[in-house]
C-alpha cells in the first residue's frame, strides 16, 4: 500500500482532539498533520496557511468549519488534493441570520462568556441522546478552551465571509467521502445528500446515532468510512 499523507481540518472551537479516536488507523495510511485553523480570519488565508505546511500531494478531510476550508483548498490547489472526505458540512454560505447569531456568540465569547456559548451549542453539536452525555460536554468544552476567544472570533469571521462552494461541486474530480450523522441538527443530512449528488462519483455515508460531532460520538463508525475512504 501506497503512503498517502493525510491533512485533517477540524471544526469551530474544537481542537485536534476531534480526531483522537481515528488517528491511530489513519497513521497506518501514511503521516498524519492536523491543520491549523486559528491564526487567521478569512478563508483564503487559512487555506494559504494549510497550503505552505501541507506535504505537495495529500488525502483531506474537514468536519464542519473543516469542511469549508477544504472547499477553499480545492479552488487554490485541486490538483493537490488527491482524496477529499466532507463530515458533517455543507456548501452552502449562511443566512443572514446565521450570521448575527455568530456575531452574538464571539461578543459573549470575548466577554467571557466562552462556556456559556458551548453550552447554547449544545443542542446543535450533539445527538438528542447524548446531549447530556458528561463525557461528549466535557470534550467540547475542552476543546473550545484550547481554542480560546479570540481564535473562535477569528474563524467566525472567516465563516461568516466564506463563500457558495456550491458551484464547484461539479468540478471535484478526487474520490470523496460525504459523512453526515443521522442527527446533525447544524449541518442536516440533506445538505449532505445534496453535495454528494452534485460531486461526481462521491460516496454517501450516514453514521447512524450521531449528530453534528459524528468523530467523537461515532468513532468507531466514522473510523471505519475514513479508512474505506482511504482504502478504494
Amino acid at each position: 500500500m501506497d503512503s498517502l499523507p493525510i491533512v485533517l481540518v477540524p471544526g469551530l472551537l474544537c481542537s485536534p482532539r476531534l480526531y483522537l479516536e481515528q488517528l491511530p488507523e489513519l497513521w497506518r495510511f501514511g503521516p498524519v498533520t492536523i491543520a491549523d485553523h486559528t491564526r487567521d480570519d478569512t478563508m483564503g488565508e487559512i487555506a494559504r496557511r494549510l497550503l505552505d505546511a501541507a506535504p505537495p500531494r495529500f488525502a483531506l478531510a474537514g468536519l464542519s468549519m473543516g469542511g469549508y476550508l477544504a472547499f477553499e483548498v480545492l479552488r487554490q490547489a485541486p490538483e493537490r488534493v488527491a482524496r477529499l472526505a466532507l463530515l458533517d458540512t455543507a456548501a452552502q454560505p449562511d443566512t443572514p441570520e446565521i450570521s448575527e447569531r455568530r456575531r452574538s456568540q464571539v461578543a459573549m465569547a470575548r466577554d467571557g462568556r466562552l462556556a456559556e456559548v458551548v453550552d447554547q451549542l449544545m443542542p446543535v453539536l450533539l445527538h438528542p441522546n447524548h446531549r447530556d452525555d458528561p463525557r461528549l460536554r466535557a470534550v467540547a468544552h475542552q476543546m473550545a478552551r484550547e481554542t480560546g476567544p479570540e481564535a473562535f472570533a477569528r474563524q467566525e469571521a472567516a465563516i461568516i465571509e466564506r463563500p457558495d462552494s456550491h458551484p464547484d461541486l461539479g468540478g471535484i474530480r478526487c474520490p470523496t467521502l460525504v459523512l453526515v450523522g443521522e442527527a446533525d441538527a447544524l449541518t442536516p443530512p440533506e445538505r449532505s445528500m445534496e453535495m454528494a449528488e452534485g460531486i461526481p462519483g462521491a460516496r454517501l455515508v450516514t453514521v447512524a446515532g450521531a449528530g453534528h460531532l459524528s468523530t467523537i460520538e461515532r468513532p468507531e463508525a466514522v473510523t471505519r468510512a475514513l479508512v474505506e475512504w482511504l482504502s478504494a
